[in-house]
């Protein structure tokens, strides 16, 4: 079970734009996920408002308090008030047409009620809104299914998941954020419409599946819907029952991504949990058996980075964000940094926050073989020395690159170097030598050391 709310407080900012509509004689109230939030106690992101009034309706109330308003979605009654330099959605009661494309609906009718708005809505725990001096409209049971923390499609979910297959992933979302528990209808309709993922933009999806990893319970729903995340990213599907053969690893490659997944820090953050659900996508591709039977994927980090690669295009994830999945599948393996000059060289050719992430992802990889890593097994003993070297060396005015060295080309020049590609040459030589501890970092020490260099 879970404690709601039975009152909820409004901001004074949506509170006036209710009470404008209602003394121009319409009715108002908030509406959605607002809602839902607020009698579970969180502080909702947006304070979406639902009306009677149609859209010029609305702009002409908002006109009259002097306040501005964005026609941002007039073709589905949408108008944006702004308040305080604070936008708010305000939407005409609609009833939703048929959705041909399985995405947007072909036409929409206005209602004088706010019943049938509600049941247009995807889930009941959304289906809910609110007015101070009406109280709570609920036709759904969403507040019940709130308490008992069910997630419940309204009506239908075969037409709910028809209308807009994005809902199904949305669900999954709330379902990994909230904890909350499919209706088993409900469920159902997920597995048997996921193949309608496949009208539903890219950019879409990834946003509701972004939201997805980033739940305290995604593991738990990536393993009961493995075959809506396969509709999203067949890659993934060999690795599914995929044996290892090899007695070091307890799971197959898919529930051993699940655990290292599982053994994700709170705080980390999207991309990189995505990147651990990508991490060893080139493991089924690669397998060899040894001579005493063993499984063993040399390799997989490399052919696995162009499969990642090739994900995280066809989801159009932002440039930077492919380029650290794709740099953490193609670097997991790496060797542990044991002294303090291998661990310069890795911070180096890293650089500090892809070491770090490197190293956060490694650990989880090898907290998801499920063979009980002990506190003072050998690699978590190395974990420890690494990471001790790690914050010792980024403590100490640490060099990642030629911008960091004490000297700059125009001191070369200075010297009495031709400007061209042997200044180049010659600082990266100098960073090496700081890097690997053979020079100081220091300007006389590095002028001394250039000449040695340019007169050899």
């Amino acid at each position: 079970m879970y404690h709601i709310l039975m009152d909820i407080e409004i901001p004074q900012s949506a509170r006036t734009i209710l009470d404008l509509l209602e003394a121009a004689g319409h009715e108002a109230y908030v509406v959605g996920g607002c809602v839902r939030d607020a009698l579970m106690g969180r502080t909702p992101a947006d304070w979406d408002i639902t009306a009677s009034a149609k859209p010029d309706q609305i702009k002409a109330a908002a006109a009259k308090a002097g306040l501005k308003t964005i026609d941002t979605g007039i073709a589905h009654g949408t108008v944006t008030v702004i308040i305080d330099h604070e936008p708010f959605e305000v939407t005409t009661y609609r009833a939703d047409g048929v959705y041909s494309d399985g995405r947007h609906p072909d036409s929409i009718e206005f209602l004088d009620r706010i019943d049938g708005d509600l049941a247009r809505r995807d889930f009941t725990i959304n289906a809910m809104a609110y007015n101070p001096a009406r109280g709570l409209v609920d036709h759904f049971g969403g507040q019940a299914d709130l308490q008992a923390g069910i997630l419940r499609a309204v009506g239908d979910p075969r037409e709910r998941f028809t209308e807009d297959a994005l809902r199904i992933v949305r669900g999954l979302r709330f379902a990994a954020q909230l904890g909350f528990t499919i209706e088993p209808e409900t469920s159902d309709a997920m597995h048997e419409l996921r193949g309608l993922l496949d009208n539903i933009a890219v950019e879409r999806i990834w946003v509701e599946f972004r939201g997805l990893l980033e739940g305290p319970y995604a593991v738990d729903v990536l393993r009961a819907y493995n075959d809506v995340v396969f509709t999203i990213i067949p890659e993934l599907e060999p690795e599914f029952e995929f044996d290892q053969r090899n007695p070091f690893h307890r799971y197959d490659v898919w529930e051993h991504t699940l655990h290292a997944l599982e053994a994700a820090p709170t705080d980390m953050e999207a991309t990189l949990r995505f990147a651990l659900l990508l991490h060893d996508i080139g493991k089924p591709h690669c397998l060899t058996i040894d001579e005493e039977g063993k499984g063993h994927a040399y390799g997989h980090e490399k052919v696995g980075e162009p499969v990642a690669a090739e994900v995280c295009r066809r989801l159009k994830l932002p440039r930077s964000e492919c380029e650290t999945v794709t740099q953490v599948v193609r670097h997991h393996m790496f060797s542990i940094p044991d002294t303090p000059k291998a661990m310069r060289r890795f911070l180096l050719k890293h650089g500090p926050k892809r070491a770090q992430d490197l190293f956060a992802i490694r650990r989880c990889d090898k907290s998801g073989i499920g063979r009980g890593q002990m506190v003072d097994s050998p690699m978590s003993i190395a974990f420890a020395k690494a990471e001790k070297l790690m914050d010792e060396q980024l403590n100490a005015e640490p060099v990642f690159g030629v911008k960091d060295l004490a000297i700059n080309g125009s001191d070369l020049i200075a010297l009495g170097m031709e400007p061209g590609p042997v200044i180049g040459h010659v600082l990266q030589v100098l960073l090496n030598e700081v890097v690997d501890g053979d020079v100081l970092n220091e300007r006389e020490a590095l002028i001394t050391r250039a000449q040695q260099l340019v007169t050899r």
